[in-house]
């Protein structure tokens, strides 16, 4: 038997996903289709993309996967929307996170040791580690399916990001928005250098800290101590205040049977000494904060003795002295911002110069004797055993609180003066708002609410880091910092320095470097610092096209603002402030037009994910088992693209698998099946003729052509939007609706012969799946190709959608005329009766495959019930019944009641929805609730009822045992669920072909396969059942049906099988009629 030629390839019945998604890879591979992708496009209009640089020191986790879906998921659509999309990788190369693996792995410890090793040595450690994970990230992302260039990617160590760098920020400068001072800021011992106030927000830890209850005595009246409590008794050797707040109330008390006093805020007597074990004592005083103003008193420790004479130790105003904790009496050093304000204002320390206890690895100076050398973390056990012996111990307990720890070396910060430089954020802050609300973010409460905030309370930006790794701040100023020269770019320096050879711009190669003064002041040096690597990732847009050196500011203006950007929410307070605020500052501009915000994935407990803790599945060993497809809509599906966190579980991939591509992947083969079943039928090669979409009367087509059409126009609509949380539970619906619906009702016609209908069915199924993996296509690039490779056989040639890869074709445009709502509507009411009645079926135990006599649908209105008239064939078939009847609601078979929407009307009511008002809704008459549905409102009690406001609830009145009803409050159904012979009889028939087609399942048959059935004599069941209902099984089976006894000889034997009906058995074999030619 000669093979016969066939359109498509054979379609096997279980894939591997996995292993398919590596073939798809070898494919990309050999036709470069990235890169043929990006050439395809050039010409057409951009579309900008930045991609937020990520740190290669560790490789990619979750939350990586999931922004560079959504990156890859948009950017893809775009391409297919014909835009010439650039996307490009950055890498995140300076700062803490590569300094702190250096000195872990060299052992460095304070910045001592950097300097005996040398900042170059340093720096070229620092180098060597950079892109350590690079060709790992590479593997990863490409293996998620992400199109990403990293051939042509940007790193902000390169000499053109760093000056493209300096050019931003000497943009800022020349607007007077740059100054140094000394604040107190976020400082991490661990790093040895100040952050920033939104990273000192990026870690906050919930841990239990010593507190302490301490006394200062009152000089003019030394049997009268001032109690202050504290919960960072570090601080308290550099104590040079106390502060209280004039307009609060406050007490003198007296220890019964002593002669000590205590002074403290009223509000907090009871609990103060509480804690302090205080039980007995009389109030002898009381008194407005205002009056103990100015009282002097015995410092705790001698070693800032010499800021007496400034005016230190006395009590001073402060109206951040709350009445919630502690004692109304806050003790004040130079490591808190309010302290410091208050020291500032009052004239008692210098600004330039404020007194520090600490060295610059948070370790007591020689200052203080007996804690010289002791960490300020360690040094709770000395401090405590000074005061006890010193009489001013009143109570050391432990405080619960909130933490902020360094996000790098997770070590916790300390609040200390330091001399950084400030970017005045405070001075643009109406530009950022107003610049914010220029862009869309998806979901919009983020913006709105949580950026909104963060802008509104932002503060001076300090940018300067005291570390050696990082792009240095290019100002030459003098020593006495009152000449001060901006560099911004490398020709400017040279043209400064003298110096010609510049190839390296990081401190190594330019400190050394000096300008000569032109206020006499002889040379100026660079200051030390570097900046924030946060300051260069907001600087991409652009340092990544070395801007305004390489490219023109007409070349500039396609690429900014960027159409998209999409990170995670911790980006808030990062990545997307820095943007916008280096945006607002250079150019008055949100640099970007769109942004989506993921959630954060955790792990399935709610935890967040650690490796050391192995509380999750790595990522690459669930893409190598399920597949980066699954992983891929499993993210995209979720929360996360609502800006909610995710609980990470793998049976949610999985879950994918089984929902989606297995239901999606069969439809697709079912329809490859029947189409060679076509082509062998007729002695052809099937090709997709477009015009079937238009030539088809079939409802069902229309319905599918419709739905497609409509998804379609709901993609591009949501997706202009960036919604994706809306788009995909749209393609998702159609694929359930493809799969379950319209294959599962349309079999027999995609199964028959005749040539006309079975052609068009093939083609409304070739259509509808096409266009549905067109639309997944940015979604999950895999399974797309791997249909879209097979489909594209069946195109016409010249056809636009005829590409080497479904990640070539465009987008589809939607055809307002093939749209049907009404018809859509009619298939969703089919649907809802379908599953009501599956649910009376459960209920009353009745299988599928048992027929039931009569289904009746009861609706309110006759136009409900007269577009489901063409439907009746379709419902009787897949409910398996044999009478489909309507009725129109009346008051005796069904009732209503109303119930109240407690949540809109509670919120809108208030105390006016009370109960009175609750029970007349609950006891609503029949003919006002028709009254609301009508009309859309109601008045109850005086108050107008608006449409959503009242549930309204139907039931079936119906109490006959044998009648099943079930309902949504829309429509009842009423189920006939009486058994006789007959229906059982057919159930029986339904079962043995089930049987049948589960054998040819499991002997590897295909449908086209030439088989015949044989059975061995019967009983008078079986007998009567081939008798009665032959013709009924080989309807459904669709081969020969006869006695064994007929079998001819030549015939080869497959399987068998055998069934039973109470005692008597009936065994049934299958039979090679016309073997294929192996």
């Amino acid at each position: 038997m000669v093979k016969r030629a066939s359109t498509f390839q054979t379609v096997i019945e279980k894939p591997s996903f996995p292993n398919e998604e590596e073939n798809i890879l070898s494919l990309w591979k050999s036709i470069d289709a990235f890169q043929t992708s990006l050439k395809m496009n050039k010409g057409c209009p951009k579309y900008t993309f930045y991609d937020g640089p990520p740190f290669a020191t560790g490789l990619p986790h979750y939350g990586h996967i999931a922004a560079g879906t959504i990156k890859d998921v948009v950017t893809r659509y775009a391409h297919q929307n014909g835009y010439d999309v650039e996307r490009r990788f950055g890498w995140d190369c300076h700062g803490l996170p590569i300094e702190f693996e250096i000195d872990k792995q060299e052992g460095i410890k304070t910045k001592k040791d950097v300097l005996q090793l040398g900042i170059k040595a340093y720096n070229e450690k620092c180098r060597g580690i950079v892109m350590r994970y690079s060709q790992a990230w590479d593997e990863v992302v490409t293996r998620t399916g992400r199109w990403i260039d990293f051939k042509n990617d940007y790193k902000t160590m390169d000499i053109n990001f760093m000056e493209s760098v300096w050019w931003t920020f000497k943009q800022i400068f020349d607007k007077g928005l740059v100054y140094r001072s000394s604040r107190v800021m976020p400082y991490s011992c661990g790093c040895n250098t100040v952050l920033s106030n939104f990273e000192a927000n990026m870690n906050y830890i919930d841990k239990r800290d010593p507190s302490m209850i301490v006394s200062f005595p009152v000089l003019s009246d030394p049997n009268t101590s001032f109690l202050a409590w504290t919960t960072t008794p570090w601080t308290l050797p550099a104590n040079l205040a106390i502060a209280a707040n004039p307009a609060l109330d406050y007490v003198k008390i007296k220890v019964k049977n002593s002669d000590k006093h205590y002074i403290l805020l009223e509000a907090l007597l009871k609990s103060v000494c509480k804690e302090i074990g205080l039980q007995q004592y009389d109030i002898v005083q009381k008194f407005k904060g205002s009056e103990i103003i100015g009282l002097e008193y015995e410092p705790l420790f001698p070693y800032l003795n010499s800021y007496k004479e400034r005016g230190c130790f006395k009590v001073y105003p402060g109206d951040f002295v709350t009445s919630d904790t502690g004692t109304g009496l806050v003790h004040c050093a130079p490591y808190g911002e309010e302290d410091f304000n208050v020291f500032i204002k009052e004239g008692l320390i210098r600004s330039d110069n404020p007194p520090d206890v600490l060295d610059e690895n948070g370790i007591f100076t020689p200052e203080c004797p007996e804690l010289s050398g002791i960490k300020f973390s360690d040094a709770y056990d000395t401090i405590k055993t000074i005061l006890k012996a010193n009489g001013r111990l009143l109570h050391a307990g432990l405080y619960d609180h909130s933490y902020p720890y360094c996000w790098r070396s997770n070590t916790p910060l300390i609040y200390r003066p330091v001399k950084s430089w400030f970017i005045r954020v405070e001075a643009v802050k109406e530009d950022l708002l107003r610049n914010n609300m220029q862009a869309r973010w998806v979901p919009a409460f983020v913006q709105e609410k949580r950026f909104h905030n963060w802008l509104q309370d932002a503060k001076d930006w300090c940018f300067s880091r005291n570390r050696f790794w990082g792009n240095p701040i290019p100002l030459w100023v003098s020593d006495d910092f009152e000449e001060v020269v901006c560099v911004g770019s490398v020709q400017e320096l040279k043209d400064l320095t003298g110096v010609q050879d510049i190839t390296d711009l990081h401190r190594e190669s330019i400190d050394h470097l000096t300008i000569p003064s032109k206020m006499g002041k002889g040379q100026l040096h660079r200051v030390e610092e570097v900046f924030d690597c946060w300051f260069e990732s907001g600087a991409m847009p652009y340092a990544q096209c070395h801007y305004p050196f390489s490219i023109t500011p007409e070349e500039f203006k396609e690429r900014f603002p960027a159409d998209f950007i999409a990170e995670g929410l911790d980006q808030t307070r990062g990545w997307f402030y820095t943007l916008v605020v280096l945006g607002t500052c250079v150019f008055n501009q949100n640099p970007f037009k769109n942004l989506i915000v993921n959630g954060l994935v955790l792990n399935s407990e709610g935890q967040k994910m650690s490796k050391s803790k192995q509380n999750y599945t790595p990522p690459m060993e669930i893409i190598e088992k399920e597949g980066a497809d699954a992983v891929r809509l499993y993210l995209v599906s979720s929360q996360l693209v609502r800006a909610e966190p995710l609980k990470f579980k793998d049976e949610g991939v999985r879950e994918m698998i089984r929902d989606v591509f297995l239901p999606w992947y069969n439809a697709y083969r079912f329809f490859i099946q029947n189409a060679n079943r076509y082509e062998a039928a007729h002695q052809c090669l099937y090709k997709f003729d477009p015009s079937s979409i238009r030539a088809s009367t079939n409802f069902m087509d229309r319905w599918i052509v419709a739905a497609s059409q409509n998804l379609i126009k709901t993609v591009r609509f949501e997706m202009e939007n960036y919604r994706l949380y809306t788009v995909v539970p749209a393609l998702l619906k159609f694929l359930n609706d493809l799969t379950n619906w319209y294959v599962k009702l349309n079999r027999k016609r995609l199964k028959e012969t005749d040539p006309v209908d079975t052609k068009l069915a093939l083609d409304i199924l070739f259509d509808s799946l096409l266009n549905v993996t067109l639309l997944m296509a940015p979604y999950t690039p895999f399974i797309t190709e791997l249909i879209y490779q097979n489909l594209s056989r069946g195109l016409p040639e010249g056809s636009s959608q005829k590409q080497d890869s479904v990640h070539y074709v465009r987008i589809p445009q939607f055809s307002q005329d093939l749209l049907n709502p009404e018809i859509e509507a009619s298939i969703s009411r089919m649907q809802t009766i379908i599953e009501l009645c599956r649910k009376v079926r459960d209920v009353k135990k009745i299988p599928l495959k048992t027929p039931v006599n009569e289904v009746k649908i009861i609706h309110r209105y006759s136009h409900y019930l007269d577009s489901l008239a063409p439907l009746v064939p379709y419902i009787k078939e897949e409910l398996n019944c044999f009478n489909v009847t309507f009725e129109l609601e009346r008051p005796e078979i069904v009732s209503l009641t109303a119930v109240p929407n407690n949540a809109v009307l509670g919120g809108r009511l208030k105390k006016q929805f009370n109960k009175e008002f609750r029970d007349t809704i609950n006891n609503l008459p029949s003919n006002l609730i028709e009254e609301y549905e009508v009309n859309k409102r109601i008045e109850i009690l005086g108050v107008a009822i608006e449409e959503g406001e009242i549930f309204v609830r139907r039931a079936y009145k119906g109490e006959n045992p044998d009648l099943g009803a079930a309902g949504d409050n829309d429509v009842i159904v009423v189920v006939d669920c009486k058994m006789n012979e007959e229906l059982l009889l057919v159930g029986t028939a339904r079962e043995f072909a089930n049987h049948v087609q589960k054998l040819r399942k499991s002997s590897g048959l295909q449908v086209e396969d030439d088989i015949v059935l044989y059975y061995t004599q019967t009983g008078p069941y079986y007998g009567k059942l081939l008798e009665e209902k032959g013709e009924l099984i080989r309807g459904i089976l669709k081969i020969p049906i006869l006695p064994l006894a007929q079998k001819e000889d030549d015939q080869i034997f497959i399987a068998k099988e055998e069934i039973q009906h109470e005692e008597e058995k009936l065994e049934f074999s299958l039979y090679w009629r016309n073997p294929p030619d192996n």
